[in-house]
């Protein structure tokens, strides 16, 4: 009976919390964990089957185990979801303050470039790319357009590293300061170029490239090499690629 009990406690409290402002769905166990590891506020969290869920923390990530242990609880996702992650687990957590997010964005001097989405229309590539910039140590992702880089979608092709960086939506008279460097098929071999610490990079979307008005606000642009005939790069190769070029993570830094 006190399972049963909590099976519904978990539902009710699910519930209510879903619908607040600020309140960021974390679809599966990787979301969940990575969310933890970069210290989320989880409000709830449930799954199908705990056990399998703490079975599964135990053997892929002991260092948040006891805190997934602490947190999961049974429930009927099916009932709260439309789709079920085939891990059986989900969660509700706080956003970070977006005021704390803007002042790390415009912190200066910057340890490492800003990646700025011009429009992006594919909820799954922007969760990449907040993926790779997490991995870069990249100091954020900005995006422009009317996509918000904290839908579930998003965040679940991110797998949770929204937590750890920076990610918002900006107009171009609110980005960070820093010398921007646009992707654009005419612009100079980025081979030929040392991109610097305080860039912003930005990258436009496949179909339609870099919007006019971010190209002339550019002080570089900057071509990737592809052969001839070859189209586009995926929005998330593209990054992968300039990131890479970039450099990666300074020795020495491990988080935000």
């Amino acid at each position: 009976m006190s399972e049963q009990r909590e099976f519904g406690e978990a539902g009710r409290e699910w519930r209510e919390a879903v619908g607040r402002d600020g309140v960021v769905l974390l679809d599966g166990f990787h979301t969940l964990k990575h969310a933890l590891r970069f210290g989320a506020e989880v409000l709830v969290a449930v799954a199908d089957d705990p056990a399998a869920v703490r079975a599964l923390a135990d053997g892929l990530a002991p260092d948040v185990a006891p805190e997934v242990a602490r947190l999961v609880r049974p429930g009927a996702l099916g009932e709260l979801l439309p789709r079920v992650h085939p891990t059986g687990v989900a969660a509700l957590a706080v956003r970070p303050d977006r005021d704390a997010g803007r002042a790390a964005l415009a912190r200066t001097p910057r340890p490492a470039p800003i990646v700025l989405l011009d429009n992006p229309r594919n909820l799954g590539n922007v969760g990449a790319v907040v993926r790779l910039a997490a991995g870069f140590g990249a100091t954020g992702v900005v995006t422009r357009g009317d996509l918000d880089p904290w839908h579930p979608n998003v965040v679940r092709a991110g797998a949770g590293l929204h937590y750890a960086t920076t990610v918002d939506r900006m107009e171009l008279e609110e980005l960070p300061s820093g010398p921007l460097y646009a992707l654009d098929p005419e612009g100079e071999d980025i081979r030929s170029l040392t991109l610097p610490d305080d860039a912003l990079l930005a990258f436009g979307s496949e179909r339609h490239g870099i919007s006019p008005e971010l190209r002339a606000r550019a002080d570089h642009l900057v071509s990737l090499p592809m052969r001839p005939q070859v189209s586009s790069y995926n929005l998330a190769t593209s990054v992968a690629m300039t990131l890479f070029h970039w450099g990666g993570p300074h020795e020495g830094v491990t988080d935000r």
